[in-house]
């Protein structure tokens, strides 16, 4: 069989995987079908976010309940039918044409089987010489259609109404016949609905090739199917769940005609609130301080007393014990991961490579002698730099202690792998705005002031310093105190800068943070998302010099909004070694462009 692209043979080798291999399974897979969709469409930004596409920054919405798929559950080729059926959305349809006539949010029923008649047509278009794409939007929708009529969700009046109509609807368009399994169970629901969506469905086949034309046909039976569950609720209700009866139980979760379709999955960790700010883009992108006659940058240990250093040392070894990772393993893993091989001089009296002259008089003196030739040695160096950055922002405090835990661990790893390594903070002076905000309201409050507060960046630990002669100073990362309120982009850009005087060639920053950037005092005097946006502006230009591989290592957060390479972990959790696997993953990716 051939199928829609060259992954397939993939398929067979992707089995239901462990929980500790399911992170991984889950990474490779959507890879594969990101590297598909881009291959299928020549779209370059098509990346996958915390289980999302993304088209660049922006979030693709899927559009079908067919082209949701688990992969902790679902084989790889329910997941390569969902890309290719994707990608065809992609290709042929029009977002300017489909937002002039779907339907508004007030009718969300009418909404759905407008968008869901229109991933039909795409899935008709496929090219005569790809057989196997054909074979795999097919495969997908009739799975579909499988697993939603054994669940039980076309039992009540509503399923087996919506169950009808996608049956019928994609019945017509691709020329198929209905799933054999429920035709049956369909039949009297399919005959009264000839009456009603007749004449339209035989307009969709018609005009399947203009989605111009085409749409005015959606919409009827878009409308009709509304004005139909509207009557089967007694003339009102709110339908922004499912569209199955309540005693269906849990299977519903699954496999439930889903109408949010920006909702992402329930299990999901919460994705960072993000927002456009007016202020930020009124200011064409320009990013500004009211002051910075108050910002600091420290060493971290000078601001906790020795005696509480030494304390909070001892309190992070046992954490650290308690965890029982695997550290040499660990750095073993990042070894091999950030290692590459350099020149380290030659092996000389080799059985082939390149003749050494110094051997040329052995070689006519005993011209049995084989061991006359040189080979270039090459030893793996971890020429890297990687930077730790830890957001000291107040809802940090619950979190610190797993945090600095992983940080300690991931460090000395790094240390042990002959990585360069620092460690970073950042956080503000005080809470509101301190001094920056006591000037800026004596010069009158002048409008759009930029940042108000005191910036304060911390050194935990230098580059140029091993992991044991600076594990004490590590251990300031548990002063409770330090902790206030977070300026994300300009510590970034500190980070970065820092990173760029280091003479290493490869150079990656990790950002560690459970939400996005928060001043008071800046938030009140601009507007919410003024450092959200100056966050997404200097990583998106660090992003472009390529100087800096930039990660976000979110707790208990998705922060894909900020980083397009990003990890989202539970703190809640103990720190186990599929974690640490998971980030070193997350490390050795390099940075797609």
């Amino acid at each position: 069989m051939l199928y829609g692209f060259g992954i397939s043979h993939v398929g067979a080798q992707i089995v239901t995987a462990s929980a500790q291999q399911r992170a991984k399974r889950q990474q490779r897979v959507e890879e594969l079908c990101a590297a598909t969709l881009r291959a299928l469409t020549g779209d370059v930004d098509l990346h996958y976010r915390g289980r999302q596409l993304h088209q660049g920054a922006r979030r693709v919405p899927l559009h079908a309940p067919h082209l949701r798929v688990d992969t902790d559950e679902d084989d790889f080729a329910e997941c390569r039918g969902a890309t290719d059926a994707t990608a065809l959305r992609l290709l042929y349809s029009d977002p300017a044409i489909q937002r002039e006539f779907c339907p508004g949010v007030e009718d969300p029923i009418a909404r759905l089987m407008f968008e869901w008649l229109e991933q039909m047509r795409v899935e008709t278009l496929v090219r005569d010489d790809m057989p196997g794409m054909r074979h795999n939007v097919l495969q997908r929708f009739e799975h579909w259609s499988r697993d939603f009529y054994r669940a039980g969700l076309a039992k009540g009046r509503l399923g087996i109404l919506f169950y009808t109509v996608a049956q019928v609807c994609w019945s017509r368009l691709t020329a198929q016949h209905v799933l054999e399994e429920t035709e049956d169970y369909i039949e009297s629901t399919r005959f009264n609905l000839a009456s009603s969506i007749g004449s339209p469905l035989a307009g969709l086949r018609r005009f399947r090739h203009d989605q111009r034309q085409f749409a005015p046909y959606a919409l009827e039976i878009a409308r009709t199917i509304s004005d139909m569950t509207k009557g089967e609720q007694g003339g009102g209700g709110n339908w922004n769940t499912s569209l199955v009866d309540h005693e269906v139980g849990e299977a519903a979760s699954r496999f439930a005609l889903l109408l949010d379709f920006e909702e992402g999955e329930g299990d999901a960790p919460a994705l960072a609130l993000s927002g456009e700010s007016k202020v930020f883009a009124e200011a064409s992108q320009t990013y500004q301080a009211y002051t910075t006659c108050y910002d600091i940058e420290v060493e971290a240990q000078t601001l906790v007393r020795q005696t509480m250093l030494r304390e909070y040392r001892e309190i992070l070894d046992k954490r650290v014990a308690a965890q029982g990772i695997n550290v040499p393993r660990l750095a073993r893993l990042l070894r091999a991961m950030l290692a590459e091989p350099a020149n380290d001089g030659c092996l000389f009296g080799e059985e082939e490579g390149i003749v050494d002259g110094g051997r040329l008089a052995q070689l006519i003196s005993s011209p049995a002698e084989r061991r006359v030739f040189r080979q270039d040695r090459f030893t793996p160096i971890s020429n890297c730099l990687v930077s730790i950055l830890v957001d000291c922002s107040g809802s940090m405090k619950a979190h610190i202690e797993p945090v600095a835990t992983l940080v300690d661990i991931l460090l000395r790893a790094l240390d042990m792998a002959g990585v360069s390594s620092e460690l970073l903070g950042f956080t503000t002076g005080t809470w509101n705005g301190g001094r920056a905000w006591k000037d800026w309201r004596r010069a009158g409050e002048p409008a759009h002031p930029g940042r108000l507060n005191e910036v304060r960046h911390m050194v935990f630990k230098h580059a140029g310093r091993s992991w044991r002669r600076s594990r004490t100073g590590v251990a300031a990362l548990l002063k409770a105190d330090l902790f206030r309120e977070g300026i994300d982009g300009e510590a970034v850009d500190w980070a970065c800068q820092r990173m760029l005087s280091r003479s290493e060639p490869r150079r990656i920053l990790i950002v560690v943070s459970d939400g996005c950037p928060n001043d008071a005092a800046t938030g009140r005097a601009n507007d919410t998302f003024y450092l959200d946006n100056h966050l997404k502006d200097v990583v998106a230009q660090r992003e472009r010099e390529g100087a800096v591989e930039i990660m976000g290592l979110g707790v208990g957060l998705d922060l894909s909004p900020f980083y397009l390479n990003n990890l989202a972990t539970d703190m809640t959790q103990a720190l186990d070694n599929a974690l640490f696997d998971e980030i070193v993953r997350l490390i050795g990716r390099k940075h797609r462009r």
